[in-house]
Order: C-alpha cells, then structure tokens, then sequence
C-alpha cells in the first residue's frame, strides 16, 4: 500500500482548519490501510524538506490551506523535489487562489461575475469605492477571512480604522442580494448544488467552523434548470483554471431582484476545499454515494505532479 504523508497546518490563518482537515484525512488513510503520516508544517521549509527526505513518501496529502499551501508556493516545492500531491498543480493554485486573475478567467469563459474594483486603504479614504452595498476581500485569503459587507458611511469609515490588510490591494466586490450556493467538482464532474444558510450574518469564518451556525441544503431547493447552470459553470471554472481533483466554486443566486429572472453569479473557486466535519466537498460526495475514506483515497490514487 502506498506511503502517503499528509501536510498540515501550515503558516496562514487558517492553519487550525488545515490541521482539522489533516487529521481527518489521516484517520481515514489508516482506515484504507495506507501507509499514512500527518506532518505538521511550520515556516521551517528545510524542516519540512528534511522531513520528506527522510519519509520518502509515494504520495503527498495537501491538507494545507491559504498562503503556502494553496497559492502554488507548497506545489512548487512538491514538484521540484518530484513527489506526486493531490489536488491541483501550481499554476491552476495560484491563480485560483488570487480572486481578481480568477474572475477575469471566469468571466472570459463565459462565467458570469460580480462587478469589482481593486483598491487601496487610500482609495477607500478618498471614496473610490463602489455604491454602497459592497464587499470587502483580500485578493488572496481563504475561508471567508477578512471579508467585510460596507452598507453604509459608518461602516465604510470603521474598516479604515481598523483596516486588516496592512497597506495590501483589497477587492472591492458589488454586493449580489439573495441565496448562497456552492458546487462542488470532482475530477471535472459536478457533484451537485448546496444551498448555505448561515443562522446569522453571512457565511464567515466563524459560521464555517463553528457548529450549529449554518445549515446545508444537499440539495439546494432550487428549480432544476438553475441547479444545471451552476453545475456548468462549476464544471467551466474548473477547467478554464487547469484544476485537477476537487475544487469548490461559490456563487450567489439573486432570486430577489427579479424573481422571474434568477442572476447567478460565481464569486470565487477553492482548489483546496476543506475535509472538516463541517466542509461541503465531503458533505456533497457523501450525497453523490461516495464515502470520506472513498473520497480520499480516490484524490491519493490520482496525486500527480508537474516535473
């Protein structure tokens, strides 16, 4: 049986999740009689480098996620030291991990978007925004963090003061009124649509990882021929971005501005979805008949790299 080591952690915000999701991934390696080895990843990078030398693993599990583990730094890594990883490869990582560079693809394929803008803590000062409301994201962060929805003067002024993202570009995003929906696509093929329905507020961080503070809807209560269109373009963002395994694709489905004509659009794409209790790439596979332990050990059977 393979010898497969599983990355977690890591250097980005969400390293508690990563070592959920590695965790996870790992129990359910042993349970299919892998070889299986949870590496704990730091800023070391010689340590980690050592450590793969040292293990001489088939096959790398990238639990890792945010910068580092999915931006194309950890997939560099892997393919010059020739080991075969899961998930997607280095240039389909890091762009889908830059927001804007994705958008413009998407859009070019066909996929419809929100309206944006890319600006600066100076721009925002000098009103160069977009109408109110709008959205706040890093260019390049995960997991919902640092994302902020502005409806107001007050609001708008309160993010400068306490502004998050250190001099950075930020996306500014238009606000899309209606349903949250995520797809997510195995192997280029469309799981199926789920509806989030955070308790309260949006779908931040603390309503992803926090139980009891969102319901899945497997699947979305939506008519039929809205459901297809979403798969389609989960299917497109996938490959339009040379994406292998699993990714995840968000969108927002505004049935309120004009319920006889439902908007779509997608917001953005994970190449590295979460393997938590409370993730929605297993919660889908599960809905299509594929089990965790099934899941996972597909994506190790498939683990390739660029040489």
């Amino acid at each position: 049986m393979k010898k497969v080591v599983v990355l977690a952690y890591g250097v980005s915000g969400e390293k508690e999740v990563s070592m959920q999701t590695g965790q996870g991934v790992f129990n359910a390696l042993l349970k299919k009689g892998y070889d299986a080895h949870l590496v704990k990843v730091t800023s070391d990078i010689a340590d980690l480098v050592q450590t793969l030398q040292q293990i001489k693993p088939d096959v790398v599990f990238n639990a890792l996620h945010g910068r580092f583990g999915e931006d194309g730094n950890i997939q560099g890594l892997l393919n010059l030291m020739g080991i075969p990883y899961t998930h997607s490869g280095l240039l389909a990582s890091a762009i889908g991990m830059d927001k804007h560079y994705a958008k413009m693809l998407f859009g070019l394929a066909g996929i419809p978007v929100a309206p944006e803008k890319i600006v600066t803590l100076y721009d925002i000062k000098q009103k160069d925004t977009l109408p109110y409301p709008y959205v706040v994201k890093p260019i390049n962060e995960g997991s919902a963090l640092g994302v902020y929805i502005i409806e107001n003067d007050q609001q708008e002024q309160d993010l400068i003061n306490t502004w998050p993202f250190a001099g950075a570009k930020v996306m500014l995003e238009a606000y899309v009124p209606g349903r949250e929906m995520t797809v997510s696509v195995l192997d280029g093929k469309a799981l199926g649509v789920t509806e989030i329905c955070p308790k309260t507020g949006f779908y931040d961080y603390e309503n992803k990882y926090t139980d009891n503070r969102t319901d899945h809807l497997v699947p979305a209560p939506i008519p039929e021929k809205y459901a297809n269109m979403m798969k389609q373009y989960a299917e497109k963002a996938h490959k339009v971005l040379g994406c292998r395994g699993a990714t995840r694709t968000d969108f927002r489905y505004d049935d309120v501005t004009n319920p006889q004509n439902v908007h779509i659009v997608a917001l953005e794409i994970n190449t590295q979805p979460g393997m938590t209790k409370l993730s929605l790439l297993p919660e889908s596979a599960k809905y299509a008949g594929i089990s965790y332990e099934d899941l996972v050990s597909l994506l190790v059977e498939e683990a390739t790299c660029e040489k």
